[in-house]
């Protein structure tokens, strides 16, 4: 408990903030405080979350910021990066398309590598496999596009979304059967996990996590964000 008040406290401001040079020998001072004024612990949760998340992407960070090869949008030397982890059986992942498109035509200065997350239905990994075929061709933009246009991922709509993408049927099926794929795949579920995604679609932009479908100004305010903290 004690150290746990510490850290709060560190977050909070450091000493100047809580006047920690003298509530070190006193930790019951630091909880006084606290319980004088719990108007401040919701932010100081709100910095070590954000603390303990940028730990996370930090230690995962080739896995979640290195793309499989055709997978990247936006300016390749940005920078700023913006993962996106999406499942193409996911609804609100198909209403971020346009979000994604919006940000790159304002801002120049974005990457975004896209990563496969199949979370949601044997459908979403048959799908997701297809796109990295596609991506292998240099076709996943129109594929990724295609596909979610179509709806659901069945398998008519995802042979529709190749036959569109002008993809070479044969050798992607090569590629969707191949052990490579399957630890891609693999791969974005476990760093997902690792990082405290319980969903799609989710952003990682810089060291933060975002969840869920967000406004484009929200997006914009993230990458700012980042952008700011180098």
């Amino acid at each position: 408990m004690l150290g746990a008040l510490l850290l709060l406290a560190g977050v909070l401001g450091g000493a100047a903030a809580f006047g920690l040079q003298q509530l070190q020998p006193a930790p019951g001072d630091v909880r006084a405080y606290l319980l004088a004024h719990p108007e401040v612990l919701p932010e100081a949760m709100a910095k070590l979350q954000e603390r303990e998340t940028g730990k996370l992407v930090a230690a995962n960070r080739a896995a979640i910021f290195t793309p499989v090869p055709g997978m990247v949008g936006g300016n390749p030397n940005g920078d700023v990066t913006v993962v996106t982890y999406m499942d193409y059986a996911c609804g609100y992942c198909r209403a971020s398309l346009p979000e994604i498109e919006q940000l790159l035509a304002s801002d120049p200065g974005v990457r975004i590598v896209y990563r496969e997350l199949p979370i949601l239905s044997a459908d979403s990994r048959t799908a997701a496999a297809w796109a990295v075929a596609a991506a292998e061709q240099g076709k996943y933009l129109p594929f990724h596009t295609a596909l979610f246009a179509a709806g659901r991922p069945t398998q008519d709509a995802v042979m529709a979304a190749a036959a569109k993408a002008g993809l070479d049927v044969a050798r992607a099926r090569t590629v969707v059967a191949s052990p490579t794929t399957a630890a891609e795949l693999d791969r974005n579920l476990r760093t997902a996990g690792a990082i405290g995604m319980t969903g799609t679609p989710a952003w990682v932009i810089g060291d933060r996590i975002v969840s869920g479908a967000i406004p484009q100004e929200q997006l914009v305010t993230a990458v700012k964000a980042a952008r700011d903290r180098g």
